[in-house]
């Protein structure tokens, strides 16, 4: 399929049920969805997904999207999760179907979309598993060919191959030129560097004003970054209900810039001064240059995201998702199917730590299956939910949703409830305690792949696989960071390296070394 790969692409024909005259026309070619199961001659025609509930599948089924919906639209709900592998439209039923590379993906996709309703042209559409397993589509319809095409290039670094000119084409410039509409609270410089650093390296940033908006330009480390980010960010809200990006591409490819101030800032450059008249970075921000944290301005503003919130709009926003902060929410999450005999308030306090300030944890007294989380806001809840519900741990799928208890009551002095209740209030392993802190940056669902790091200089790759291996689980394969202080550990499943996260994160490597475990968006 002219460079696309492994990814097939076209329309579904046959059933006159789900079928109308606005589809495109895919000729007399018939197309045909599989359970994984079928040999291709009893392949089962495409029908009405049941409402009941379906086990997660890498196949998702779309429902009530708008009118004259783009595949560009579509795919970009799933762009930020992972390798978009197939689409299926049905525009006169106003419905999708979207194939994602692995069962993961759609799980993380579908978790993050349960808490966040998706939004295609400001239309709030339905997302949910499909029954069936993979899609097996005939290459009929060039237009989703071309997208899908795009899509592969993009995120395999690569460039399309086809002349089309659609959004999804690879841009020629890693500059892109940034509007902000309905400008009700300022935007600043570091403002768009924390939101669009999510998805890259940032270089260089210049703002000003033009016709009475603020404007900016921005330059990535590569062009596919930039468009990336533009597919992403294109019409979010910075904050709520205002502040929107209109995002094109820069006829620039590189930008000059001189100084380093509120204004224009060259990340690649910190020894530039700061101009006359300007004001310098302050001290943080320098910090920042030298690989040390920095304090962020977002979560200041009412309404703004916090940083939690920007690394869940980083992790998730695609499609007309608002980058929005949740309002009104409960900071209490409810966790059911846990293994009563291995689940102790300890690990569900390191688990749910990888995404936010664990406050207090209950095993509930007369559920020992169940347990409510506290976290430290809102934000960091929901996105310790859209990450964790449906994860495996001891064994068991686990489901996470907001309770609807505003804390977690201490027992009262004096009564035993057999160690079910803990307050890790003054813990000293909360990650996120440290304003600005990088851990903010490195927030990433469950994988295979741990990030070490703290590790002693005499520790060794063969020690470090011996102690997730006796952990429990497969070490298939480690890479040391040229400095042997941090490493990549790659599990044979999630599961794995989940138990391995909460047996092993704070681990005493000797000498008061206390390893430090995260999931890691590579692979090795």
């Amino acid at each position: 399929m002219d460079g696309t790969g492994d990814v097939a692409v076209g329309v579904k024909r046959g059933s006159d049920e789900l079928l109308s005259s606005s589809l495109y026309n895919s000729g007399s070619d018939m197309s045909s969805i599989s359970d994984g199961t079928s040999n291709g001659s009893d392949s089962k025609k495409l029908r009405v997904e049941d409402r009941m509930e379906a086990p997660p599948s890498r196949v998702l089924h779309i429902r009530k999207l708008p009118n004259e919906t783009s595949e560009t639209e579509v795919i970009a709900l799933g762009l930020p999760f992972g390798k978009v592998t197939n689409i299926l439209t049905l525009k006169g039923k106003n419905q999708a179907f979207l194939e994602l590379g692995t069962e993961e993906a759609a799980i993380t996709m579908v978790n993050y979309y349960s808490t966040v309703t998706p939004h295609v042209r400001n239309v709030p559409v339905f997302i949910q598993y499909s029954n069936h397993k993979e899609l097996k589509t005939d290459a009929g319809n060039q237009r989703a060919q071309a997208v899908l095409q795009a899509v592969s290039a993009v995120q395999g670094g690569g460039t399309p191959t086809s002349g089309s000119d659609l959004a999804l084409t690879a841009a020629s410039s890693p500059v892109l030129r940034i509007i902000i509409d309905n400008m009700f609270y300022p935007v600043t410089l570091d403002v768009l560097q924390q939101i669009f650093s999510k998805f890259g390296t940032v270089m260089k940033i210049i703002t000003f004003t033009k016709n009475n908006q603020f404007q900016a330009l921005l330059q990535f480390n590569d062009p596919s970054t930039a468009q990336q980010a533009k597919i992403a960010l294109d019409g979010q809200n910075i904050y709520n209900s205002c502040c929107t990006l209109r995002i094109d591409y820069s006829k620039l490819v590189n930008l000059n810039v001189k100084y380093n101030n509120d204004k224009s800032r060259d990340y690649t450059r910190p020894e530039l001064p700061a101009g006359d008249g300007q004001p310098a970075m302050d001290p943080n921000m320098a910090a920042a240059f030298q690989g040390k944290d920095s304090n962020s301005l977002l979560g200041k503003i009412p309404g703004a995201l916090s940083p939690l919130n920007a690394a869940a709009a980083a992790a998730a926003a695609a499609g007309r998702v608002a980058l929005s902060g949740h309002s009104g929410s409960s900071g209490v999450l409810l966790a059911s199917n846990l293994n009563e005999e291995m689940v102790t308030p300890q690990s569900l306090f390191t688990l749910f730590g990888v995404y936010g300030d664990t406050q207090r944890v209950k095993i509930l007294y007369n559920k020992k299956d169940s347990a409510l989380i506290q976290m430290a806001d809102a934000s960091q809840a929901q996105l310790a939910m859209s990450h964790l519900n449906g994860q495996k741990m001891y064994g068991k799928v686990i489901r996470v949703a907001l309770s609807k208890h505003t804390s977690v009551q201490l027992p009262r002095d004096g009564l035993d409830d057999q160690g079910l209740t803990k307050d890790f209030t003054n813990s000293p392993l909360h990650r996120f305690k440290k304003p600005g802190s990088k851990n903010f940056q490195n927030i990433f669902p469950p994988s295979t792949t741990l990030h070490l790091s703290n590790i002693p200089t005499d520790v060794t790759e063969e020690d470090l696989r011996l102690l997730f291996s006796n952990a429990g689980g497969t070490v298939n394969a480690f890479k040391f960071f040229q400095d042997h202080k941090m490493a990549l550990l790659q599990m044979s499943t999630v599961e794995e390296a989940i138990q391995g996260l909460i047996d092993l994160h704070n681990y005493n490597m000797g000498d008061n070394h206390h390893l430090r475990v995260s999931f890691s968006k590579s692979s090795i």
